[in-house]
């Protein structure tokens, strides 16, 4: 199977299909990774909201996805920024998203993410403000008996002044919590607003606080999701965690390599590129809870140029790249995006996208995708 597609100086070529499909498997709770998603939303494209009013999502659609996540065995970080959160996806989207989805797949390994994105940055004037909101969303994930991801607060960005900030509103945060969450680091490559956080404008600064804080409220962690994407960080984390508390890796550039691990141990996993990867990524992780790791490389390492494609800089729009394959694989029928942002990449990233993905086995159905792929190229002029 051919299509005809551009460079990015718009000179068409032949492209020849040559991937085969990844295949199938499912993890289960004996896995030897716990495997987590962080899923996407889809929007609703009959909706007269516009691009940056009320979110109007396709319940339907958005559920089905979870549906086939769960049907590999994949845990949901629900509610999450590959969702939107807090670009596009307000607090009471994200509630109804997490009461959706408990009750659509209510056997699935589930968390949500739990912020304070109610609150504007602006209007926090106060840790107590920001303690409050990140409890209001505390109580209302709890009320639907949901498990929380403890996420990064830009109003505490903008409030704390000093490490002891940060460790007392955790420490009250944690104390409302009635099981162990999993806290998320959040670099501000992903969210310029997080700049600094933790107190201190050095990643040892930040360490050191955060360690503090984990060493501090151990019963009510049960592990820490670090998005940084510099695989030595979160390695020298890693090695210093308190025994049972577990590192989900964040980072979507150097995943193969921290969830196989080392002799002095491993990351579990809580990737936005999970979200497109699933049937890659269960299919791994199944061939390494079978001592199989060149098998688990080898379906990988090959993902990982994908992966850096749709998280290049800047890196807070990889959540088009991950809607756009979504859309080629037949997980909803448009490729339009909350907040306006399927325009956030230009038409080279969609081609390298497109052949990178293929060339992975990870369309699912080719002639699908290439008709699609088809029409994206005709919206930019091309026949």
């Amino acid at each position: 199977m051919k299509i005809t597609l551009p460079d990015t100086s718009g000179v068409l070529s032949d492209y020849t299909l040559t991937g085969t499909p990844i295949a199938q498997a499912q993890l289960t709770p004996s896995s030897a990774r716990i495997v987590f998603s962080a899923a996407h939303v889809v929007a609703d494209p009959f909706t007269a909201n516009d691009p940056h009013g009320p979110a109007t999502v396709d319940w339907e659609a958005t559920m089905a996805f979870r549906r086939h996540l769960a049907g590999l065995g994949l845990g949901i970080a629900e509610a999450m920024d590959t969702a939107q959160r807090g670009m596009g996806l307000e607090w009471s989207g994200a509630l109804e998203l997490i009461t959706r989805t408990k009750a659509e797949v209510p056997d699935a390994l589930v968390f949500n993410g739990c912020g304070t994105d109610q609150l504007a940055p602006e209007d926090a004037k106060s840790l107590d403000d920001v303690i409050a909101a990140y409890l209001e969303q505390v109580e209302a994930i709890q009320k639907v008996g949901g498990r929380i991801i403890l996420m990064a607060s830009r109003a505490l960005a903008r409030v704390a002044t000093s490490s002891d900030d940060y460790l007392s509103v955790y420490a009250k945060v944690l104390d409302a919590c009635d099981a162990p969450v999993i806290l998320h680091w959040l670099g501000p490559m992903f969210d310029p607003n997080l700049a600094g956080y933790w107190g201190s404008e050095t990643f040892e600064g930040c360490l050191e606080t955060c360690l503090e804080m984990i060493v501090a409220n151990q019963s009510k962690v049960d592990g820490i999701k670090i998005s940084l994407l510099d695989k030595d960080k979160e390695i020298q984390m890693r090695r210093r965690l308190p025994d049972g508390v577990k590192m989900y890796t964040g980072d979507d550039f150097n995943y193969p390599e921290l969830i196989e691990g080392d002799d002095e141990g491993y990351s579990h996993a809580l990737l936005g590129i999970f979200d497109p990867l699933a049937p890659a990524a269960a299919y791994a992780v199944s061939r390494l809870s079978q001592g199989d790791a060149a098998t688990f490389r080898a379906t990988l390492d090959p993902t990982v140029p994908l992966a850096r494609q749709i998280f290049r800089a800047p890196t807070q729009h990889y959540k088009t790249g991950v809607v756009f394959l979504a859309w080629l694989n037949g997980f909803q029928d448009h490729f339009v995006m909350l907040n306006g942002a399927h325009a956030a990449r230009p038409l080279p990233d969609f081609v390298t996208i497109f052949k990178q993905a293929e060339s992975c086995g990870l369309l699912r159905d080719p002639e699908l995708a290439v008709a699609r792929m088809k029409r994206l190229l005709g919206v930019y002029g091309i026949a």
